[in-house]
């Protein structure tokens, strides 16, 4: 049974650091895109950072910029978030997402979701 499985999240203060990970089971994550999205109370969902397939192209929001970084090891079918500087309005639900679409950060073309995982910057 395919699933994506967050974990990592928690309660920071501000300026401090937190990994999420993601682990994936019921296929094989090579060929696909992996990446994280973050939902903050009251907005939208967005698109934070996502690594491609096969050359491990990177995006990341310019919200995020310098201090998250994705990566992936697809021998271990997990991807992972390390967030560093993190400030308030990095609070939110963080989602593991997989598809197909190499800009899938921007687009939004999300073929599986996680079931997501809280992070809280706060004092």
């Amino acid at each position: 049974q395919l699933q994506l499985v967050e974990s990592g999240g928690g309660l920071v203060q501000p300026g401090g650091s937190l990994t999420l990970s993601c682990a994936v089971s019921g296929f094989t994550l090579d060929y696909y895109v992996i990446g994280w999205f973050r939902q903050a109370p009251g907005k939208e969902r967005e698109g934070v950072s996502c690594i491609s397939s096969s050359l491990g192209r990177t995006y990341n929001a310019d919200s995020v910029k310098g201090r998250f970084t994705i990566s992936r090891d697809n021998a271990k079918n997990t991807a992972y978030l390390q967030m560093k500087s993190l400030k308030p309005e990095d609070t939110g639900i963080y989602y593991c997402a997989v598809g197909m679409s190499w800009n899938m950060c921007a687009d939004g073309r999300v073929s599986y979701w996680g079931q997501g995982t809280q992070v809280t910057v706060s004092s």
